[in-house]
């Protein structure tokens, strides 16, 4: 959608690198976005480094396209060479790929030590070892897709190694003018979640797993680092990288009020002028606040709260397994937000195109924003994300429309509702987003006290540009695909 999004730390080469190079590898990083790599030099790259092993992944299904290309770009260059896939979308759908790609095998799960482990056995004694780890999928000599025993998880996640931001083009990140301003960088302090939303594919690829018939049945799980660990990660970002805004990317940051306490006043007393965002949820906010640990939060630099609002209708969010949240939550929550905490932006997403949606529902998703005051509101197409409860049923019932992982943008509906078509419902997110966003919003945010709103916002209106105005292009082009938005190709993709 917008090159600069993307210019963040993935956290997982950074964890994963520095998993390998502590057990005696070698280890090359390539991310590609931030370094403007594209084809022709990736292939050039990979032919200078002569890996014995290309790893690569994928959480949610739109890149798959592009870790498969990688793949079968790394086995022409060399045919010798192990490829190995991981994420969420290979762990969850490894076997849509595996006996039609060159993949030697997906790591299921989290990947830290399964990752190690399997290098090891490669080094050792090469693909026959390499079946004997577990936590691995791989196809048989029968051509039948074999998953191994899945992989305990990680109980001390203070026992990894510190991620190998060394490694990493840390100077390439965080480099927008606006977005995550100034010198933003990912974090995480936590792992997994409690919860297991039918929509969200996050909480499968951090969950607990035991196999039942070559299939792995999931538990949610969720785990955190200690502060003073999370303490040491934060000044080697900010001394050692000039990071000065963190991007929390736990699925829910604020779930152990006493972690949370006692993160707010270790950072506090470090004074470091650091600004940060997190995902946080609107029933643990209140908690939080009662128990007079947000304020803390806030003081300690938490600038920026994104909250999965959802749907304005309980039932669904319930049905869907999200049962702590109520729409009370959502409208408490943000009321505290903007009464007593008027410098912290405030974002929340919704889901559009649900199964039973129709546009009487859709006018009270609008109105249930318009009434939070947010700042930003990101209507989201519903994507049922291979691996989620939405996913089977939507596999089950034949209701996708559109099956091109290359469309799971969360931008793009795939499927229509009971009452409404795909293309009603993709009318309605254009509608929606424009009846939210107005002159007197924007001016609001552009002159607000808070430089860091100002950089928001001044930042949507730019993406906002940019997207409209390729929208209009593809809807003036007779040859153009049917979507609402697209990807953007940048000028390097194939250089």
């Amino acid at each position: 959608m917008n090159e600069q999004d993307n210019f963040l730390l993935p956290q997982s080469l950074a964890c994963l690198a520095a998993n390998l190079r502590e057990a005696g590898f070698d280890v090359t990083v390539l991310d590609c976005l931030p370094d403007q790599v594209g084809w022709r030099s990736l292939e050039r790259r990979i032919r200078r480094l002569a890996p014995d092993v290309v790893a690569a992944g994928e959480n949610h299904a739109l890149y798959a396209s592009e870790v498969i290309r990688l793949v079968e770009l790394a086995k022409e260059i060399d045919p010798g060479v192990y490829t190995v896939l991981g994420g969420a979308h290979f762990t969850n759908v490894g076997e849509m790929y595996l006996d039609r790609h060159p993949i030697d095998f997906v790591v299921r799960g989290e990947g830290d030590v399964t990752t190690v482990d399997l290098v090891r056995a490669l080094d050792a004694g090469g693909r026959p070892e390499g079946r004997r780890v577990d936590g691995v999928s791989y196809l048989g000599d029968d051509g039948q897709v074999v998953h191994n025993p899945p992989r305990p998880l990680v109980e001390d996640l203070d026992s990894l190694p510190l991620p190998a931001y060394d490694l990493m083009p840390m100077d390439r990140y965080g480099q927008a003018r606006f977005l995550f301003s100034p010198g933003g960088t990912t974090i995480h302090h936590s792992r997994g979640c409690s919860s297991r939303c039918a929509y969200c594919v996050w909480w499968t690829q951090m969950a607990d797993r035991t196999q039942r018939c070559q299939s792995d049945e999931l538990t949610p799980r969720w785990r955190t680092k200690s502060v003073e660990r999370t303490l040491e990660e934060i000044e080697i970002l900010h001394r050692r990288f000039g990071k000065r805004c963190l991007v929390f990317v736990d699925p829910t940051f604020n779930l152990d009020p006493h972690w949370n306490d006692e993160f707010a006043e270790a950072l506090i007393a470090r004074d470091w002028d650091l600004t940060w965002f997190a995902f946080m949820r609107a029933d643990l906010i209140l908690r939080d606040e009662e128990l007079g640990i947000f304020e803390k939060l806030v003081r300690s630099g938490l600038t920026h709260v994104s909250v999965g609002l959802e749907r304005v209708d309980d039932a669904w969010v319930h049905g869907a397994n999200k049962r702590f949240h109520t729409q009370d939550h959502g409208r408490r929550a943000f009321d505290l937000l903007r009464r007593r905490y008027p410098r912290v932006f405030r974002q929340a997403t919704f889901i559009i195109g649900v199964r039973d949606e129709t546009p009487e529902a859709i006018r009270r998703q609008l109105d249930y924003a318009r009434d939070l005051q947010l700042d930003y509101p990101a209507f989201h197409a519903f994507t049922p994300f291979p691996g989620t409860e939405a996913w089977s049923q939507a596999q089950e019932e034949g209701w996708l429309e559109i099956t091109d992982f290359d469309q799971f943008d969360m931008s793009t509906p795939l499927m229509g509702s009971e009452t409404m078509t795909r293309e009603e419902i993709e009318a309605a997110l254009i509608d929606l987003n424009g009846s939210f966003v107005d002159t007197p919003w924007f001016l609001r945010g552009l002159l607000d006290r808070s430089s860091y709103r100002r950089n928001m916002y001044a930042w949507w209106l730019i993406v906002m540009a940019r997207v409209f105005a390729s929208t209009a292009a593809q809807r003036l082009n007779p040859f153009r695909l049917e979507r609402y938005t697209s990807l953007v190709e940048p000028p390097w993709y194939h250089r």
